[in-house]
């Protein structure tokens, strides 16, 4: 009789056969996409909330790996076995926006909803946003208000004012434009020209592409893992040329009012001579 070579515990010096991925629903209602950079810490905590505040709901999880050099990787590969979770990691680091796009891109759902990787957009959000996106109906994009800021003086201070500066020039008819915690249809987001740092502009370019914006106030809550990959100054020079780029974009762009044009109709009969 061949020997049992099967692993298991009785066979210490064979090892246990790698966890099985948890099968993805055949038909997601929505994905959540998480573009996450050195977020190793955050992985399986911010996991657990997404699936707690889905519960009952058949739902994707769509992590981006941004050319991370800690753990993050090998977190996202362990956490497939506990999660509905499609893994892409991006070899080299190529900012959020990039993240967000490979995230919407591999999504399979028609409703995609995004969240920051630090942990401090709270995932039991994402329900109401979502309900108020389909109350809302056709293309829409509901933006998330962190109406009581969980970061320090300095960030609130310079995200008021660039905010203010942003809602003044483009229109974009929400006061928060920065939060990563959207609800958009998956659709709404392939139309849109991508850039680097097009995700702090999404309600502009919403807007320009038709679809309506409202806000919902969300909690926010203090970085507690990790540490933030995006410093005041790095946002501060790169947000003007943006903004020159988006308030660019929406000038050269009218949106037309597509309507069809009748059959024409044949001329009334001549009246008999």
């Amino acid at each position: 009789m061949a020997p049992d070579l099967a692993p298991g515990p009785d066979r210490p010096d064979r090892a246990d056969p790698a966890p099985r991925a948890m099968p993805l629903p055949d038909s997601p209602l929505i994905s959540v996409v998480i573009p996450m950079r050195n977020e190793a810490p955050n992985v399986q905590p911010l996991l657990e909330e997404v699936a707690a505040a889905l519960a009952g709901t058949p739902h994707e999880v769509v992590c981006v790996d941004d050319g991370s050099a800690d753990g993050t990787g090998a977190a996202l590969a362990a956490a497939r076995a506990r999660f509905p979770l499609v893994a892409l990691r991006h070899a080299a680091s190529c900012g959020q926006s990039a993240a967000v796009i490979s995230g919407v891109l591999a999504a399979r759902a028609p409703w995609i909803a995004t969240l920051d990787g630090d942990g401090q957009n709270d995932p039991a959000d994402i329900p109401r946003l979502w309900s108020r996106a389909q109350a809302e109906g056709g293309a829409v994009l509901v933006a998330g208000h962190r109406v009581t800021r969980k970061d320090s003086g300095v960030k609130r201070v310079t995200s008021r004012i660039a905010n203010a500066v942003r809602a003044r020039l483009l229109g974009d008819a929400t006061p928060d434009s920065g939060c990563g915690l959207k609800v958009f249809p998956r659709a709404l987001f392939l139309d849109l020209p991508r850039f680097d740092h097009m995700h702090r502009y999404l309600p502009a370019l919403a807007i320009r592409a038709g679809a309506a914006v409202v806000s919902e106030p969300v909690n926010h809550r203090p970085r507690v893992r990790g540490r933030s990959n995006y410093g005041t100054l790095d946002r501060l020079a790169v947000s003007f040329l943006d903004l020159m780029g988006v308030i660019w974009l929406r000038r050269r762009w009218g949106r037309p009012v597509v309507e069809p044009i009748p059959p024409e109709r044949p001329p009334p009969p001549e009246a008999p001579g």
